[in-house]
């Protein structure tokens, strides 16, 4: 429940919005009232019916997750087990003919949701989309998982675009290095429907903050009709549509193989792209060194006013990432982004996004903090067409985050932002206020025992692990399939 009448916040930082652009006040004042800022600023006039003053803290708008990982990450199985194909990160022939199956029950799907929820609050997220793997799927998402997760992201107060996965194709693998894909369009449709269901049962609900969006899961998995007529389902119930392309090597020597284009010309053959648009990742477009050549994705992109979502952390784990972040933004590329792993720390992506990008340039000057916080906050806002959100100014929502800075690994502070990029991380987040409501104070969650929920998540982790034989090509044991840094010693019997 929001608190009746007016709440005033101080902290010797706060960023305001003015004239279009983030600006920094010092000593400065956030009032709002039903969810929505009233005043930011200096010397507020009005009568107020709280006030909390933070000292040395920064008041911020929350950030926005276009990806936000909401299940269990496997990253860690993949971070230093290669190939993928031999590791379980793809089904074996074998297993899909035997009928895959749920890796999790419900309980389990809805359960990591809340958790992953949770999570994201605690880094300072305050809107997110959210992402999950299919791998562990029998085919796509469902209908009542997400009921269950909009129920979650209701009580703990999170701003959410929900809307389950679906897909008319999975790659498999026939032999060692050798991966083709199976269709099913029939299956992809009814995901489809479902989803345009949920749009239908759920746009708008918990007061606004349940918005919906549809979800197809990756370029190489659909076809050209799934695209269509999802682009007609978006274009009708005007919700944001998130397809993950360009991505990688299996999904561009595919989509060549399939359509002979990138994937980025074959959206645009299809008429995908538009305002509404979301595409993580990004990476593999033309000209770049993944698709040498003359071609013109980006421009394609720009002119199309889809927006690039941005992960660096988890492209930078693999060894990638944009060429450069620096060369989209001068191109006029709409830019969000996205956490899509764990930690769900934004501003861990943040940091790494800038100092791969001063890699990628070689060059000290192309890049600043202001230019991933941007896109952070303000990118994410323009790419789901929500000028309310984003920013601290009078009409906008009130999402704001209490970032700690009198922590002694803080450092010394002459610039906020840069502070936060250099030595900060979503533990330094002390409070968050979605729509008004305090959802978070001093790191607490109302009804949240993060120790019993972190058990509950290893269990159910290690009975992934577990079945992971039953998808792995060959079907190895687990002690195969999963390396350790150093020689695991057990525990004498």
């Amino acid at each position: 429940m929001r608190d009746a009448g007016r709440t005033l916040m101080t902290a010797d930082w706060v960023v305001g919005h003015v004239d279009g652009h983030h600006v920094l006040y010092r000593q400065g004042e956030v009032v709002f009232e039903n969810g929505e800022i009233i005043f930011v600023g200096h010397g507020f006039a009005g009568e107020v019916a709280r006030r909390r003053d933070y000292d040395l803290a920064l008041l911020a708008p929350g950030f926005i997750d276009l990806d936000a990982l909401s299940d269990l990450d496997t990253t860690i199985l993949s971070f230093d087990n290669h190939p993928s194909w031999r590791k379980g990160r793809a089904w074996p022939k074998s297993y899909m003919e035997a009928g895959p199956y749920e890796m999790y029950s419900l309980d389990e799907l809805v359960f990591q949701k809340r958790h992953a929820f949770a999570r994201l609050i605690r880094n300072g997220i305050t809107t997110a989309l959210p992402i999950a793997s299919l791998y562990y799927r029998a085919w796509g998402e469902t209908y009542d998982e997400f009921t269950g997760a909009a129920q979650a992201a209701e009580e703990l107060g999170l701003r959410v675009y929900l809307g389950p996965a679906y897909r008319t194709g999975n790659p498999f693998v026939v032999a060692p290095d050798h991966i083709e894909l199976h269709f099913d369009e029939e299956r992809g449709f009814k995901g489809l429907a479902d989803a345009i269901s949920f749009c239908k049962s759920f746009e708008g609900k918990a007061q606004g903050l349940v918005r919906t969006m549809l979800a197809p899961d990756r370029i190489e998995t659909c076809t050209a009709q799934l695209l269509r007529r999802t682009a007609a389902a978006g274009a009708d119930l005007d919700v944001p549509v998130r397809l993950h392309c360009a991505q990688g090597e299996f999904e561009r020597d595919t989509v060549r193989r399939l359509h002979d284009m990138t994937s980025i010309e074959w959206l645009a053959s299809l008429d995908f792209m538009s305002e509404r648009t979301l595409l993580p990742h990004g990476i593999f477009v033309s000209p770049s060194r993944h698709i040498p050549g003359p071609g013109r994705d980006l421009e394609m992109i720009r002119d199309a006013g889809a927006a690039i979502v941005h992960c660096p952390l988890v492209s930078a784990r693999f060894g990638d990432g944009l060429e450069s972040f620096t060369r989209y933004r001068e191109l006029g590329l709409r830019l969000g982004l996205g956490t899509d792993t764990s930690p769900p720390d934004m501003l861990l992506n943040l940091q790494i996004g800038l100092l791969v990008c001063r890699l990628a340039d070689r060059d000290v000057t192309s890049c600043r903090a202001e230019h991933y916080f941007d896109a952070a906050t303000l990118g994410g806002a323009d790419a789901l067409g929500r000028s309310d959100l984003g920013r601290l100014a009078p009409g906008c929502r009130a999402d704001i985050v209490v970032w700690d800075l009198a922590g002694p690994d803080i450092g010394q502070v002459i610039d906020p932002i840069q502070t936060l990029m250099i030595s900060a991380t979503g533990r330094d987040v002390r409070s968050v206020v979605i729509d008004g409501r305090f959802v978070m104070e001093e790191r607490e969650l109302p009804g949240m025992d993060f120790a019993a929920e972190a058990r509950r998540a290893q269990k159910q982790f290690e009975g992934l692990v577990s079945r992971y034989p039953d998808r792995t090509f060959g079907h190895p044991t687990v002690s195969e399939i999963f390396s350790a840094a150093y020689p695991v010693i057990p525990q004498p019997e």
